[in-house]
């Protein structure tokens, strides 16, 4: 929402000023730069990036657009989905979880919390932890050391959609100046027409280097922003899964565990202990 926002201010912004001073609003409207501009950076995009990471980049742009997926909510439903997991080892012992772990999507405690299940790295990355603390015979230290190789990838690969449109936002305003020195082209075949034909092809070069730098620091850089700091959020996701599941690994008890994993989400989206305590005591009764 606020992407579209953004977009407004800064489209009412720029395109209001030009107005405000008298610009002529028609001669800012050149399909043919566009193409040349946007068909220019379309290509350098397929070129540039592997198929399943161009279906990546589409998929996080329109994410951005619905809104943050992380949410205080989100969060809650985390601590309290780990709560139930936990509560299940401590009363009927750490076997009781394979028939959770196994097949999540059958589990009645997963069933509670449907937008959890649908993020399917994040259902794996707890599934095959919790496989490991079955099992037995590995340290928390050990287990805690996967689970960051595991983040860090996961994490790494966030990154991947922001750093490539970045890249096509730094490439943008060269490709406005490919369009504006095609058009000096055309311009310099009619130098001999009349003042005014020359002066709107002058114009109309002009508009494709306004437009390269628009484009790129007006909503591509931006946009590529926006995504390095959702791949972020995403991130702490998983630091807070690890922090709960570790202290359960240790020993500490459902309620500790938890606290430890409130205690790694960040503040902007952290609950109060009163707001835990609450969930906890109606799951209790």
């Amino acid at each position: 929402m606020f992407v579209i926002v953004g977009s407004i201010i800064v489209l009412g912004a720029v395109i209001g000023g030009f107005i405000l001073e008298g610009g002529p609003m028609p001669v800012l409207i050149q399909p043919v730069e566009l193409l040349i501009i946007g068909g220019a950076a379309l290509g350098a995009l397929i070129i540039s990036t592997p198929k399943t990471l161009l279906g990546k980049i589409i998929k996080a742009i329109l994410g951005t657009l619905k809104g943050g997926k992380v949410n205080k909510q989100i969060y809650l439903d985390l601590l309290k989905l780990m709560y139930e997991i936990f509560q299940v080892t401590r009363k009927d012992g750490l076997i009781a979880l394979e028939s959770h772990i196994e097949h999540p999507d059958k589990s009645k405690i997963f069933a509670n919390y449907p937008k959890i299940l649908k993020e399917h790295h994040l259902i794996s990355f707890m599934t095959d932890t919790f496989r490991l603390i079955v099992l037995g015979g590995i340290a928390p230290h050990d287990i805690e050391t996967l689970m960051d190789m595991d983040i860090e990838t996961h994490h790494h690969e966030g990154t991947k959609p922001g750093m490539i449109l970045q890249k096509i936002g730094d490439s943008m305003p060269g490709l406005g100046i490919v369009a504006a020195v095609l058009g000096i082209v055309i311009t310099m075949q009619a130098i001999n027409g009349p003042p005014e034909e020359i002066g709107h092809k002058v114009a109309v070069a002009l508009v494709g280097t306004f437009l390269g730098i628009f484009l790129s620091y007006g909503f591509i850089q931006p946009l590529a922003t926006n995504l390095d700091l959702a791949a972020e959020e995403d991130s702490k996701v998983y630091e807070a899964i690890k922090a709960g599941v570790i202290s359960l690994a240790k020993g500490f008890n459902p309620i500790v565990s938890v606290e430890f994993a409130r205690r790694s989400i960040p503040s902007d989206f952290r609950p109060t202990f009163q707001e835990m305590e609450t969930f906890v005591k109606g799951v209790k009764k």
